[in-house]
């Protein structure tokens, strides 16, 4: 946000001058900023999907490639959360062709399709059921969004659970009835697919699915659970809900101006006159950076080797005090010095007896802080005073110099 109120600053202050039918700034989405989450509502689709699947389990297997094909449908929903994220849920029909050994589903009429292979019978039953599935735009994410792409690669994983059912009789004429009992029987898959987009316009996509399942087959008889390798293609159309594309930030574009010669002379004008003055001011800056000539002041002697600071009515040391404390300890330890720790309150606030007990515990705090730290117990001598300091007492604006201890080195 910053960047973009300097650019739109720098519009305004050179493009003043402009003819006075000059456009102002204006401010476009710019999609090489990034891209910011849509409203929830945005970004939904919906579609229906055809086409077909071929089961491949051991008992299937005796079947000619041909005669396992069946067919398979589905009707979609899902949302993208970003450019590449997203969920989909659908309801799905498969129709299932294969063989088994048991008794379900079999269609004797169509045994002549397992090529005289003996102890097998043809099975045909079907699946209704629903699925979820996440998916990831792997063309976003390696390309980068770009809004009207015409194609979209889209991974994705995900689970079902199917219903299978069948019609009794060996020749399918009879009434329906559930696969594996007299109750429904729930099969249970994993996928991993590829789904292709081919945009034909900016709401409607064509649908390119292929994908594998690992479905459990819960058909070959009561008790008998097998998976079943199930690969399906499936062609269709998607329809894209309330806004499609991805919002960009928005970022100020300056006008393009026409300037006469006249106009174009007092710009340059301008912009030499700044230099001459960023220039100066660059000279000026260097004088003040060079160092005074001549001696520096001498260090007072006699002046406290430090003064720790409390907050009013508190004896607590705190904040960066306790890195002074720390300092002073290091000092104390390389010196063979003796030191005087005076407690200090200001009189303008409180009442003798809360400030006694403040000059008390001060001093008593910082000479055990200073012990905690090696300093030895023998070489700090402790005393009150009960005024103000008088190096910087100036009244009551000056009260919170007199709230401290200072430390000063003994002759």
């Amino acid at each position: 946000m910053k960047k973009i109120t300097l650019l739109a600053l720098a519009c305004a202050m050179f493009m003043a001058p402009a003819v006075a039918n000059a456009q102002e700034v204006t401010y476009v989405e710019d999609p090489a900023q990034g891209y910011t989450f849509n409203r929830f509502q945005d970004n939904w689709f919906a579609g229906v999907m055809g086409g077909a699947g071929i089961m491949m389990s051991k008992y299937d297997r005796g079947v000619d490639f041909g005669d396992r094909i069946g067919w398979k449908g589905a009707l979609v929903i899902g949302k993208w959360f970003s450019p590449i994220v997203g969920l989909r849920v659908m309801g799905e029909f498969n129709q299932m062709k294969g063989a088994t050994y048991y008794g379900m589903a079999i269609r004797t009429d169509m045994n002549d399709k397992l090529n005289g292979k003996a102890g097998k019978n043809f099975q045909f039953f079907n699946n209704i059921g629903a699925a979820g599935d996440a998916m990831l735009n792997l063309t976003n994410w390696i390309c980068g969004y770009t809004p009207g792409r015409f194609y979209n690669a889209i991974p994705y994983a995900g689970a079902s659970i199917h219903w299978a059912f069948y019609r009794e009789g060996t020749n399918g004429k009879g009434d329906w009835k559930y696969a594996g009992g007299n109750k429904p029987a729930r099969n249970l898959s994993l996928r991993a697919g590829l789904l292709n987009t081919f945009a034909i316009s900016n709401a409607v996509d064509i649908l390119l699915d292929l994908r594998f399942e690992m479905m459990q087959e819960h058909v070959d008889g009561a008790g008998n659970r097998t998976w079943v390798e199930y690969p399906s293609a499936m062609l269709g159309l998607a329809y894209k809900f309330n806004k499609r594309d991805w919002t960009a930030p928005v970022v100020p574009v300056c006008p393009t101006y026409k300037y006469t010669d006249a106009q174009g002379d007092a710009l340059v004008a301008r912009l030499q006159a700044a230099d001459r003055r960023i220039a100066d001011l660059e000279n000026q800056l260097k004088d003040c950076n060079k160092p005074v000539p001549g001696p520096g002041p001498k260090p007072d002697k006699d002046a406290p080797l430090a003064t720790i600071y409390f907050p009013i009515n508190v004896s607590k040391i705190v904040g960066v005090q306790n890195d002074i404390v720390d300092a002073v300890a290091n000092v104390m330890l390389d010196e063979n010095k003796n030191y005087m720790l005076t407690g200090w309150a200001d009189n303008y606030t409180g009442n003798d007896k809360i400030n006694t007990r403040l000059r008390k515990d001060r001093v008593a705090t910082v000479k055990n802080a200073l012990v905690g730290k090696g300093v030895a117990a023998d070489r700090l001598n402790t005393q009150i005073n009960d005024s103000n300091r008088p190096d910087v007492d100036n009244g009551p604006k000056t009260a919170p110099l007199s709230r401290a201890v200072t430390i000063e080195r003994l002759k």
